[in-house]
Formats: C-alpha cells, sequence, structure tokens
C-alpha cells in the first residue's frame, strides 16, 4: 500500500499539469487509455491471459461506475486546489472504509474506533470551511464526493477477490475509466500537444502498477487495517507541491489534516491492539 499511495501521488501530480491545458474528462479518459497498453504487457509477459477474464460481470460494472465517478471527481478538485489539499479531504476515505467495513461487511469495529472515526470527519469538516457566508467550495466537495465512491469501491474489491483475480479487477477499473470519460470528453476533446507525451506516458505506468498493488493490499488484509497507510500520500502531496508549484497549505488544512491523519493512525493502533487477541 505504501508503494501505491507513492506511485499513485506520482501520477496525480502528472494529472494536475495536465489539468491546466485539458478539461478533466479527457485528463481521467488518458489516465485510464494509457495504463491499457502497460496493463496488457504485464500479462502477456507474465502469460496470464486466462486471469483478465472477470467472473461477475455486474460486480465489475458497478465498480467500474464508482471508479469513473471517482477519478472524474478527483481530477476536478486537482484542477481548483491544490495537491495537498486535494489530499488532505480525500484521505479521510480511510475512515469511511473503516465504517463501512461495520455496516456491509460486519468486521468488528469497536467504540475506540467510531470514535476515531467521528473526530476525523470533524477535521475534514474544518478543511471544507462551511458558514453562512462561506459555502463548500467545488474542488473541496469534489475531492469528498471522490472519497466516498474511492470507500465504496474499496469494500467492493474486498468482496470481489474471493472469486477475482487482481488482474481482472485492475483491468476492468482501467476500462470503465477510459471507455466512460472517453465518451465525454468526446465532443470537447483537445489535440494532445507533443511535449504532454512524457506526462501521459508517466501516467500509464504509475497508474497501472499503482492499481495492481492496491488491489494486492487489499486482497491481503481487511481494508481497515490497510487504507489507513494512504496518510502518506500527504508527506508525497507536500513535496510535490512544493517541488512543482512552490505552493504549502493554509492553517486550516493543515490543522485539518493533522485531525484526519491523527484519527487514521489511531484506527492503526486499535487494529494492532486487537490482532493478538484474534490471533488466540
Amino acid at each position: 500500500m505504501l508503494a501505491a499511495v507513492a506511485l499513485f501521488s506520482i501520477m496525480d501530480a502528472s494529472m494536475k499539469q495536465l489539468t491546466r491545458v485539458y478539461p478533466p474528462f479527457q485528463v481521467s479518459c488518458l489516465r485510464g487509455l494509457a495504463s491499457i497498453p502497460v496493463m496488457l504487457a504485464a500479462v502477456a509477459w507474465r502469460g496470464r491471459w486466462r486471469q483478465l477474464r472477470p467472473v461477475r460481470w455486474e460486480a465489475h460494472v458497478v465498480r467500474g461506475m464508482l471508479a469513473v465517478a471517482m477519478l472524474t471527481l478527483f481530477v476536478f478538485s486537482l484542477q481548483k486546489l491544490p495537491l495537498t489539499e486535494a489530499y488532505a479531504i480525500f484521505l479521510c476515505a480511510p475512515l469511511i472504509v473503516t465504517a463501512l467495513s461495520a455496516l456491509l461487511l460486519h468486521e468488528t469495529v469497536g467504540w475506540h474506533r467510531w470514535l476515531a472515526v467521528v473526530i476525523g470527519l470533524f477535521g475534514v469538516l474544518l478543511m471544507l470551511r462551511p458558514s453562512p457566508s462561506h459555502f463548500v467550495s467545488l474542488g473541496a466537495a469534489a475531492a469528498l464526493g471522490s472519497a466516498l465512491c474511492y470507500s465504496f469501491g474499496a469494500i467492493m474489491i474486498r468482496t470481489l477477490a474471493h472469486a477475482e483475480s487482481t488482474l481482472s479487477i485492475a483491468f476492468s477499473f482501467i476500462v470503465a475509466v477510459a471507455v466512460a470519460n472517453g465518451a465525454a470528453a468526446l465532443p470537447h476533446w483537445v489535440s494532445v500537444q507533443p511535449h504532454h507525451w512524457p506526462w501521459i506516458v508517466i501516467l500509464g505506468l504509475t497508474g497501472a502498477a499503482g492499481q495492481l498493488l492496491m488491489i494486492q493490499a487489499f486482497r491481503s488484509s481487511p481494508p481497515s487495517v490497510v487504507a489507513p497507510f494512504e496518510y502518506t500520500a500527504l508527506l508525497c502531496g507536500l513535496l510535490l507541491d512544493w517541488v512543482f508549484w512552490r505552493t504549502l497549505p493554509d492553517q486550516r488544512t493543515w490543522v485539518g489534516g493533522a485531525i484526519v491523519t491523527a484519527s487514521g493512525l489511531y484506527v492503526i493502533y486499535r487494529e494492532h491492539l486487537r490482532s493478538p487477541a484474534r490471533a488466540l
């Protein structure tokens, strides 16, 4: 999961660069299209063509719809917000995954972790800055909506992993993203400039590799254990924001992000305490 987060951070920085020139639907489509050849090359190299065939088509369709909504909303948030701020809001997703694990998968989530979820969501509310005179910005709302879609998608990965291969789950994701966003972007398609192709190649490589690593992480452990490691994306976002755009988050983002991160780390701590008891 740590490797997946680092790769996705590089991919997100590439998408943010591209949103300066291209519409969000087109950038999301390019992310999917660029990953397809990388994924097929990996399958060909290992000779695992049969593993691309999905078993539960209807579940893949639902997850594909969630993936399209998640990526499009997140690309839109990248267009409006600094990378770190978009991450700080999006990273409430592990807390939502923890809650959904209890509600949908019937995993045991004690009151300590429920309290951490509530406190973490308060941190998100702090970053959203709602007030009678200041409504939530479109970029912040898009980041939160993307987190919700991601959380439901993560739960679906956990259920799909019992019957589907890692390759089929990952491939259906990038095909859905490419096809659906391509159809939406086609009426307003902007010709890709030659000097932007390196960014698109980075999209393909990091997106495909990160997707495979993330699915394997959720296959190996419960979502409530794996998901909180995504908080390392904040460090990656800070670094990339400074390197590429010379920006740093404001005070509310620092405080809210710290609350969300501390809540997620507490969830990990409580899960660590429960592990010996489960083993016994």
